[in-house]
Parts: structure tokens; C-alpha cells; sequence
């Protein structure tokens, strides 16, 4: 059994059976076998229904799912509301995307060859799904990787995080509640080798990960022939400020883009660049704003900053935050433990270009501000590392906006607004090691089927 628990203060909230090989194999079967009867298949108007009926549910217990959000992801209640809305609209968002993957007609009579002929492309499931998800949006992850192969019709495996399993597991039986068939989709939280084991199996025709690029990328070079994949992974979000920027609105912004489930965000602000004049100010006014943020049980409503996800996690940032300090950055706020599960929001000024809060993912709530001359330096500097994933700029000069934005090395920037600022139908994808594949409920969708082409002779 997995135990699970509340990573503030390790109180056991539940437990959840560990699905051995045995289990999973027969669960591979079976996704295989519906898949190759396609007398099975549900239809669409099937799958409308049962998605229909899923976000009702979710809508309906709502408040309990932001609670369980909070108790086993350590996510403060204000935003795991905010993540089972998002959850609901990605239901429905499937829906509406079913009426998007459409195919098109392939022009024949350009030469002589084709002529007399008829050619058109439709889609259709790719096969079976196997989902292996993440700790830090334990419900909207889960939605984003199982809603898209139901939508699609594919049957899917999905793996949760050891952490955060039980959201995962109260949506599964709000699927089965809602009428889709248990053999079309299973929660199958397992160990380490297991995993692995369902990941490379040649049954398996679409991989979706999201977690640490070290493992993402070890799994996707042990990957049968065949089986297509998406990866999700990690960056250290670059934010460029001009000296025009409107700080009261950047501010706050920053402040939530950095500090949001404290920094536990694949795209969370991380290093901020600012005109060298500048830097220190904005630097005070980040940390006087994550002074007053309340650290806490984030199951407690007046919590804004939880737990990191496990102790090992706060000695890592504290690590790296005395790294930083030695090589003569400075901690205008925070720079300690709290507790064994708690780390105090911190901002840096001017840390070592070499220390690890400077080029590796922090994951934590440390945001590092850096003054530059010129704001080639500063655009070198955000594309120096060896990932690559949102950015963001904060000025009034569109010119400088447009420009800069075209420099910047990242999948996405954002203008006047926080690197981990993102709406479900965006496309959502890392450069370099920051990931493989384009996420988002469409692109998704998109990728968990495949075309087929008729040609047909008059």
C-alpha cells in the first residue's frame, strides 16, 4: 500500500493500492484487444456523453476536490480552487475539440496520374495511452493527459505521482460514475520498475510524461518502436524588464508568477533582468511583497505559500540559496527554512551567474533578480542554459516588446504579463530539454490520433 500524506505536517490522509505487473499486464491486454475491435470502440456521441457528465460531477463536488488537492499536493486552497475550474473547463474544452479533428481533401488531379482519382484524410485513434503525471497540479495534469484519450477514444494507463495519487484516483471513478467502461481507463500507481516496464512496453502506442527532464528523457530512449510521445518538463523562466515597465502592475504579477505553489510550477518566474539602476528597487519591492505572504497548511484558508512537496525538497533550496549567498548574492528576503516543510519566500539579488539558483530549475519559492547594462546581456543570459520554456518582457515600448520577443530563445513569450501565466488552449511546449511534443487539450488531442487517407478511383 501507498500511504499518502499531507506534506506540511505528514499527517496520513489515505492510502492507495500499488498495482504490480501481473495487473497491468492484463490491463495492456485488454487496452489492446478494445483497441483492435473496433466493433468496440465507443462513438463519439458515447464519449460526448460520459465528458458531459464528468464535468458535472467535478462541478458538483467541487469544494471537496480543491480540499484533497490541497491535502495530499500541499497547493493553498485559493489556488486549488482555481485548479478544478480549470479541470472542468478542460473536460469541456475536449469536448469541443472533438469537432476540430477533422481530416481534408488531398488535391489528385495535378498530373496525370492522379487524375479521375478522389483523396481524403480522416483521424482516428491512435492506440493505447499510457500516462505517467506529476505532483504539482495533481487534478488538472490528470485531466490534461486522460481527458484527451477518452475524448479520442483511446484506452489509457495512467500513473500518478507517488505524492498526489488519491485526485487522480477520485477522478477515474468520477469517469466510471459519469458511464465510461472501467476497461478504457485505469489508475495505475506503481512502483519504479513497473513503471518503466509499462512505459517501454511495445503495446503501448502514445507515452505522455510530465515530471523531471532526467527521467523523461531516460524513458524516452527506452521506448519501443513505434510509440509516440510527449514530454513535459521543467525550465528557469527569464522575465526581461525595461526601464519603461509599469512596476505597480509588474510587481504583483511577478510575485505570483514566482511564489505561486511555492515555485513548484514547471514555468515559474525564476530570474528576473533588470536595467542595473533599477534592479535593486524592484528587487526591495519583490521582497517586501513576499515578506507578507502567509506560509502555512494550504489547506488553511488563510495559506498562501504551502509545503514543498517533501522535506529533501526545502534542504535542496536551502542549499542552493547559501550557494548563492556565499558567492556574494544577497537575500533580501527569506533565506531560511521555516520548518522541515516549509522554506520562507525568498528574493536574491545579484547572485553568482554560476550558481545553481542561475542555471538550474529551482522548484521552490526563490526568485533571483540580476541588474544588467545592456539588455543584450541580459537576452544572452536567458537563453544561456541548456532548457527553454516561457518567458516573459514587461514594458511600454512595443517596439522593444516585439523585438526582444524574437531574441528570446522560448516556446512563448509574454508581454507584460508572468512566465507561468497560461490558458488550456494554448499550446504549451519546452524547447531543448524543457520537453518533446506540443501539450495543450487540442494539441493533445491532435497527437493521441492519427490520419488515415482514402483514395478513391472514379
Amino acid at each position: 500500500m501507498l500511504k499518502v500524506t499531507n506534506p506540511f505536517d505528514h499527517k496520513v490522509i489515505g492510502e492507495v493500492a500499488l498495482v504490480g505487473w501481473d495487473k497491468i499486464d492484463a490491463y495492456l491486454a485488454e487496452a489492446q484487444r478494445l483497441y483492435r475491435h473496433q466493433a468496440e470502440w465507443l462513438s463519439i456521441p458515447e464519449r460526448t456523453k460520459i465528458l458531459k457528465k464528468t464535468a458535472a460531477l467535478m462541478t458538483q463536488r467541487s469544494a471537496e476536490l480543491a480540499h484533497l488537492i490541497a491535502d495530499e499536493g500541499g497547493k493553498p486552497l485559493i489556488d486549488a480552487r482555481v485548479e478544478v475550474s480549470r479541470a472542468i473547463d478542460g473536460i469541456e474544452l475536449c469536448i469541443k475539440e472533438l469537432s476540430h479533428l477533422s481530416g481534408r481533401e488531398i488535391p489528385m488531379g495535378l498530373t496525370p496520374a492522379g487524375a479521375g482519382k478522389l483523396a481524403f484524410t480522416f483521424r482516428e485513434p491512435i492506440g493505447p495511452v499510457v500516462a505517467v503525471s506529476a505532483f504539482n497540479h495533481p487534478l488538472n495534469l490528470i485531466v490534461h493527459q486522460v481527458a484527451p484519450a477518452v475524448a479520442t477514444g483511446c484506452p489509457v494507463l495512467v500513473k500518478p505521482a507517488d505524492d498526489t495519487p488519491l485526485s487522480c484516483e477520485a477522478f477515474v471513478k468520477i469517469l466510471y460514475e459519469a458511464g465510461l467502461p472501467e476497461n478504457w481507463c485505469r489508475s495505475v500507481p506503481c512502483d519504479l520498475a513497473t513503471a518503466e516496464k509499462l512505459v517501454t512496453d511495445p503495446r503501448v502506442a502514445f507515452f505522455s510524461f510530465i515530471g523531471s527532464a532526467k527521467v523523461g528523457w531516460m524513458l524516452r530512449s527506452k521506448l519501443a518502436a513505434g510509440t509516440r510521445c510527449a514530454l513535459e518538463h521543467g525550465g528557469a523562466a527569464p522575465v526581461i524588464v525595461d526601464d519603461s515597465a509599469n512596476l505597480g502592475v509588474m510587481i504583483p504579477k511577478l510575485l505570483k508568477g514566482g511564489f505561486y505553489h511555492s515555485g513548484q510550477v514547471c514555468v515559474s518566474v525564476q530570474r528576473v533582468f533588470a536595467p542595473r539602476k533599477q534592479a535593486q528597487a524592484i528587487a526591495e519591492q519583490l521582497a517586501a511583497g513576499a515578506s507578507k505572504l502567509v506560509v502555512g497548511n494550504a489547506v488553511e484558508e488563510a495559506t498562501e505559500c504551502g509545503p514543498l512537496i517533501r522535506p529533501r525538497e526545502v534542504d535542496r533550496v536551502a542549499d542552493w540559496v547559501a550557494e548563492a549567498v556565499a558567492g556574494g548574492g544577497k537575500a533580501l528576503s527569506g533565506g531560511k527554512k521555516l520548518s522541515d516543510t516549509t522554506y520562507a519566500p525568498t528574493v536574491l539579488l545579484d547572485a553568482p551567474a554560476t550558481a545553481r539558483v542561475s542555471t538550474m530549475e529551482i522548484f521552490g519559492p526563490v526568485v533571483s533578480v540580476y541588474g544588467y547594462d545592456h539588455v543584450e546581456e541580459a537576452i544572452a543570459a536567458a537563453n544561456s542554459l541548456p532548457f527553454a520554456f516561457q518567458s516573459s518582457i514587461f514594458t511600454q515600448d512595443v517596439t522593444k516588446a516585439m523585438a526582444w520577443a524574437r531574441l528570446l530563445d522560448s516556446s512563448a513569450v509574454m508581454i507584460n504579463e508572468h512566465t507561468a501565466f497560461r490558458t488550456d488552449w494554448m499550446p504549451f511546449t519546452g524547447r531543448r530539454q524543457s520537453g518533446y511534443g506540443i501539450g495543450g487539450i487540442g494539441y493533445t488531442m491532435h497527437d493521441m490520433t492519427q490520419e488515415k487517407m482514402i483514395v478513391l478511383s472514379q
